[in-house]
């Protein structure tokens, strides 16, 4: 999924290496548009991946030269099914993916950590919480770019707080101490967020 930080909320989605985005744009109404990647790489100026860490680095070395000015948000989790019904890092234990990602892009490219620290299921349950709404957590090296994420945080009902630089970045991914299957264990308010800090 792509978005364009604009007065009006809008999302332009694509697919990639899967069935097209048509049938999920059309349930979405004005709110959304269908785009090739192609259309996206020319349009874009964010791009926030739902696909796995692997596939993920596979965009970047496609579609590498077309990245220059773009925001790109990562929230893959480096797992894989263990085959017990679990799940185990497919990474280093002292490793990111958010590093990894970082390492891999073109000068002039933007990363942002975010969207990845809460379950589905968490996000759908937690967004627009009252009385204090639930922190979405993300970590970058580029403040200008973390402003934007910011945005989108915000708007998808949740109350963004930085971590730190893309060094940070494995805090907040599966099995890190402000992930929701890690120490934290749960989606938490600004204090309880900040207390974490």
């Amino acid at each position: 999924m792509t978005s364009r930080p604009r007065s009006r909320p809008s999302r332009t989605l694509t697919g990639w290496i899967a069935r097209p985005p048509s049938s999920l744009a059309t349930s979405l109404g004005s709110h959304a548009t269908p785009l090739t990647v192609e259309q996206v790489m020319e349009q874009a100026d964010v791009i926030v991946f739902a696909v796995w860490l692997d596939t993920i680095k596979e965009f970047i070395t496609r579609y590498g030269g077309k990245l220059s000015g773009k925001i790109l948000v990562d929230p893959s989790n480096p797992i894989a099914p263990d085959g017990a019904g679990g799940f185990v890092r497919t990474i280093g234990a002292g490793e990111s993916s958010g590093q990894l990602l970082a390492d891999l892009l073109p000068e002039g490219a933007k990363l942002v950590k975010a969207f990845g620290t809460l379950a589905a299921e968490t996000l759908t349950s937690a967004s627009r919480r009252a009385p204090e709404r639930a922190v979405g957590f993300y970590a970058t090296d580029d403040d200008a770019a973390g402003r934007v994420v910011a945005e989108l945080i915000t708007a998808a009902g949740f109350d963004p707080v930085k971590v730190g630089g893309i060094d940070e970045s494995i805090r907040i991914e599966v099995f890190g101490d402000l992930h929701e299957y890690g120490a934290l264990g749960k989606a938490v308010t600004r204090d309880e967020a900040c207390a974490a800090l």
